[in-house]
């Protein structure tokens, strides 16, 4: 008996996450420690669209926040639960795991869960904080206006008036004009890959798409004024039969805009240089 145990133990092998069991590599996907509670709401940012949710019991409250499919909105249904998994698929065939446990006062309520996070997630390099720094300010800098993509609501407007390429940075100009005597509060703006049309009885395919920054953030546009917004996002093309949509969606109101970008807008992008003396 000793001696079989010995030999399924040679068998299968565990090394850094990475297990080799009978010939057959396989890759553990790390669980994520979660503290949530009753008396607050977590919300879990994913780079992707949520497509499947499994909770461990009816302990755990989850639900996707109401017009973003990407956030999942988490709580506790009790106090004081046994420690319990979470399992959340999205729209690039990820699965996050995670490890829920109670605490009455979770140290954070509001995560963004980066790809980075699991390890059977593929991570994209990003661009040194210098690069995106100079691209940003130099597409600011730019009055050239190589597009013009607009949207209307109730005297506010956005409009993507120039798009700018740097190295592996897609820079998008964008402008927020609001003519109304009531103030716009944003509540977020979104960039994701969707399909052009929708087929008849088929659930429509987006990917959403985390900008590296934005020069000059603002959550709100004042009455009768306008603000410029600079995303710095990662170079792209888009397939046939999609689009790149940017959502702005204001706060407690129905002021929302939309614009959508065509590959033929990408390809006119005007080339920006990052001196290397700036970085």
């Amino acid at each position: 008996m000793r001696n079989f145990l010995l030999s399924q133990l040679l068998l299968c092998l565990s090394l850094s996450g990475t297990a080799i069991c009978q010939g057959v590599e396989t890759i553990v996907i790390k669980a994520i420690p979660l503290e949530i509670t009753t008396s607050k709401t977590t919300h879990l940012v994913f780079p992707y669209n949520i497509k499947t949710v499994d909770r461990g019991n009816g302990e755990i409250l989850a639900q996707t926040a109401a017009g973003f499919d990407n956030i999942l909105q988490v709580k506790a249904a009790m106090a004081s639960f046994d420690t319990t998994n979470l399992t959340v698929i999205t729209g690039d065939g990820t699965l996050y795991s995670f490890l829920a446990s109670y605490c009455p006062n979770p140290v954070s309520i509001n995560i963004r869960i980066g790809k980075s996070m699991n390890v059977g997630a593929t991570s994209v390099a990003e661009p040194n904080e210098a690069e995106i720094e100079q691209a940003l300010i130099q597409a600011s800098q730019n009055d050239s206006s190589n597009v013009s993509i607009k949207d209307q609501s109730s005297q506010a407007k956005l409009e993507l008036s120039g798009i700018y390429i740097c190295g592996d940075i897609l820079l998008y100009k964008l402008i927020l004009t609001n003519n109304s005597p009531i103030k716009y509060d944003i509540e977020t703006l979104r960039f994701y890959i969707r399909d052009k049309k929708r087929p008849k009885r088929t659930a429509i395919q987006e990917s959403y798409i985390t900008p590296f920054r934005v020069l000059s953030d603002t959550t709100s546009v004042g009455p009768s004024a306008q603000h410029t917004f600079v995303y710095a996002i990662p170079k792209m093309t888009i397939p046939d039969k999609k689009l790149l949509s940017i959502a702005l969606y204001e706060k407690n109101g129905g002021r929302h805009l939309r614009l959508k970008v065509r590959n033929r807008h990408i390809l006119k992008s005007i080339p920006l240089q990052v001196s290397p003396s700036n970085l």
